[in-house]
């Protein structure tokens, strides 16, 4: 699939840089860029529909004491 993005100019000079020094192509690192980061943007937004879950009361929770020990992990 192609994508049109527009990038600020000084993104764009450094991104030409990266890929003249790399001899790799401008889009292959901004594939890289989004690969690495699409994960942690899809948990930054599950984390918060999780803590709106929580304070609406959707969502209940368990105390670290109670999970420790379920797990025989207190002492």
């Amino acid at each position: 699939m192609t994508y049109s993005i527009r990038l600020p100019h000084e993104i764009e000079e450094r991104l030409e840089s990266l890929a003249i020094r790399t001899g790799r192509s401008k889009s292959f690192y901004v594939k890289e860029a989004i690969i690495e980061h699409l994960s942690e943007i899809e948990d930054i937004y599950l984390a918060e529909k999780r803590l709106e879950d929580i304070r609406a009361g959707r969502t209940k929770t368990i105390s670290l004491q109670k999970v420790m020990k379920r797990y025989g992990m207190d002492s």
